[in-house]
C-alpha cells in the first residue's frame, strides 16, 4: 500500500470532504495539521510546487493536488491505481 500524507487545517471543508473519501476506502493515511503560516504549510507549499491551499495531498510522495484533484482521479479511476488497487 502506498504512503498517503494529506496536510490539512481545522475547520476545512475539502479536507474533510477528501479524509471522507479517503477513509471510505480505508486507505491509512498520515494527517498533517498545516495551518496558514505554520511550518508545515510551508512544507506543503514546496513539496507540492506551490500549491498554496489545503487540502495538499501526496501518494508516494507525489504531489496529487488538492480536494478537486483527488475526486476528479476518483471519477476517472485513476485512483484506485494510484492506491495500488486495480
Amino acid at each position: 500500500m502506498p504512503k498517503v500524507e494529506i496536510y490539512t487545517q481545522p475547520g476545512c471543508p475539502y479536507c474533510v470532504r477528501a479524509i471522507t473519501l479517503l477513509q471510505s476506502k480505508d486507505v491509512p493515511f498520515e494527517e498533517i495539521n498545516a495551518p496558514r503560516g505554520s511550518a508545515e504549510r510551508a512544507a506543503a507549499q514546496e513539496r507540492s510546487g506551490g500549491g498554496t491551499t489545503v487540502p495538499q495531498i501526496f501518494i508516494d510522495g507525489k504531489a496529487v493536488g488538492g480536494c478537486s484533484e483527488l475526486m476528479q482521479l476518483e471519477k476517472n479511476g485513476q485512483l484506485d491505481e494510484l492506491l495500488g488497487r486495480r
